[in-house]
């Protein structure tokens, strides 16, 4: 049952601080396992519609470093977590995609982010 005297604003608010907190925790420890093997810098491609979507694909320079795929699979998480924060729902309707790019050694993220959308021209004439 919705209470009707809930401060929804205070609500999305404390939903928005923990997920910070989450995000901030899973990258001090990606960075730490990504930095032990070496890696300068990831990019992860994301895509997202008609109410779901995923982290198409997860690549890392050097190349020659081989990912672990469980890894590659909480980085994949993190990307998708990351984009969602910051464009949350964008994997609704005709959806979304981006790319986060994520320098290791700086630990700098950049969000590469496009919002699809569906644009109607409408008229009504009466009377003519």
């Amino acid at each position: 049952m919705t209470n009707p005297q809930m401060d929804y604003a205070a609500l999305a608010a404390q939903w928005r601080a923990e997920r910070e907190t989450t995000l901030k925790a899973s990258r001090a420890e990606l960075i730490a396992q990504l930095r032990a093997l070496g890696i300068r810098e990831v990019t992860a491609e994301y895509e997202g519609y008609g109410d779901s979507g995923n982290v198409e694909d997860v690549t890392v320079q050097p190349a020659e470093v081989q990912l672990p795929e469980a890894l590659a699979t909480e980085v994949g998480d993190f990307a998708w977590s990351l984009a969602y924060h910051h464009h949350p729902g964008f994997e609704n309707n005709e959806g979304g995609y981006g790319t986060l790019t994520w320098d290791i050694a700086l630990d700098s993220i950049t969000l590469d982010h496009a919002d699809r959308y569906v644009e109607c021209s409408h008229s009504y004439d009466e009377g003519l």
